[in-house]
């Protein structure tokens, strides 16, 4: 069952972002990187193992690279929570990490995994050299000014602006803000094996923006309790969602096609790829 293996792969990526954090000096900042780490899906995780096994890659070679895009993602978590971005003070059911310690910790402590991440994409074990310089290349195009921070900053200046974003404007930023880390993390395995990785990009690109309609979908009927954070804030704030442009059916329509879309790309690789079919289901059927 698709659960059980996320979970299983969720369990391996911590024990890693454990291990790499061991005999650290007993500081607040590691503590606060610990905290971070803890909880959470790990589903982007989960999909480099699995594009990794796709290519032939064990994965004890690819569990470095599903650690590195974890710690990435809880950095990117633990500042958009901050007050001068998002100003969120509950995650995964816990306070936020400025809340549980400042927000100078907060800062470091986000900087800290930044960096964690890249140095994780440099193990030996994930092979020759050539190929972990392309994947820390890549990570750092989908996680700077042409992925991820760019769609945090494309989603602060819709905060102020003089009318609410397009459904083409809101699909762009999500591609940088959700969809490019997405983007890495199944690519990745063709990546270490340098092979084409074509099918897995349209693949990505499909899921990250029917992750993120199933985001917004949450945010309007989804439970609090269960989602492990405020829910109707972008709403409450006016900023338009997929919801918002295309209704809440609407959205939900448009969430499957994308499931659709993203199943049939992986139509390359056959049978082998039915558990990422499976990750582009989950993505919308989630309840957090």
């Amino acid at each position: 069952m698709f659960p059980d293996r996320l979970a299983e792969a969720a369990a391996e990526i911590g024990a890693a972002l454990e291990a790499a954090l061991a005999g650290k000096a007993d500081q607040p900042v590691i503590h606060a990187m610990r905290y971070a780490l803890q909880g959470g899906k790990r589903l982007r995780g989960f999909l480099v193992l699995e594009s990794a096994a796709l290519h032939g890659i064990s994965r004890a070679a690819a569990l470095p690279a599903a650690a590195a895009v974890e710690a990435l993602h809880a950095y990117s978590l633990v500042h958009d929570d901050l007050p001068c971005m998002d100003d969120d003070d509950l995650r995964r059911g816990q306070p936020t990490v400025h809340v549980r310690w400042d927000e100078a910790t907060a800062v470091l402590a986000g900087d800290a995994l930044q960096t964690l991440a890249f140095a994780l994409c440099c193990e030996p074990v994930l092979g020759p050299a050539e190929r972990r310089l392309s994947l820390v290349a890549a990570l750092a195009q989908a996680s700077g000014a042409e992925g991820m921070v760019l769609g945090q900053a494309l989603d602060i200046a819709a905060e102020s602006a003089a009318a609410p974003l397009t459904l083409e404007e809101i699909t762009a930023l999500q591609a940088g803000k959700t969809g490019a880390l997405i983007g890495f993390a199944a690519e990745a395995g063709a990546i270490l094996a340098g092979a084409d990785r074509g099918p897995l990009r349209a693949y990505a690109a499909a899921l990250g923006l029917a992750f993120q309609i199933a985001d917004d979908i949450l945010d309007v009927e989804g439970d609090p309790e269960a989602a492990g954070k405020r829910l109707g804030k972008d709403a409450g704030a006016g900023k338009a969602t997929f919801v918002s442009l295309l209704g809440l059916e609407g959205a939900k329509a448009r969430a499957k096609d994308l499931v659709t879309i993203a199943e049939l790309a992986l139509a390359p690789y056959g049978a082998a790829a039915e558990t990422l079919r499976d990750a582009a289901r989950f993505a919308i059927a989630r309840q957090s």
